[in-house]
């Protein structure tokens, strides 16, 4: 059997559909997506949010700092051979050398099943 791993990232909303792009071209078309709130160091970028504020707003939460900014969360699981090419597909599409770029981690999976079929481990993922 071949190790599982899940690779969590944490992407700017405005990457999601290059992202998706990007995994799929890689031969990754199935994953897991959320949408999620956070902020990292920068203590949040208001100019990501995806819909117009007034410059008076913007201004104020410069000055303020946002507590949470939009971000995405991308869950999917691969075989552990799979798993640089996907951190670097990842890294690829969504690094611009920002504040906020996102992070990824890779975790360990025990066990993994298809609910419909029960089947178990790479053979539920694919």
């Amino acid at each position: 059997m071949s190790k599982l791993c899940e690779i969590m990232a944490i992407v700017r909303p405005t990457k999601m559909l290059a992202t998706k792009k990007a995994l799929a071209e890689m031969g990754l078309p199935s994953f897991t997506a959320f949408k999620a709130f956070g902020r990292g160091k920068q203590g949040g970028r208001v100019e990501e949010l995806a819909y117009r504020v007034s410059p008076e707003i913007v201004e104020k939460a410069q000055q303020m700092k946002a507590s949470f900014i939009p971000k995405r969360l991308l869950m999917a699981v691969v075989p552990e051979a799979m798993v640089e090419k996907v951190v670097k597909t990842i890294i690829s599409v969504n690094q611009t050398g920002k504040h906020g770029d996102g992070k990824i981690f890779v975790l360990p999976i025990e066990e993994s099943y298809r609910v419909r079929t029960g089947e178990k481990d790479l053979e539920a993922l694919f």
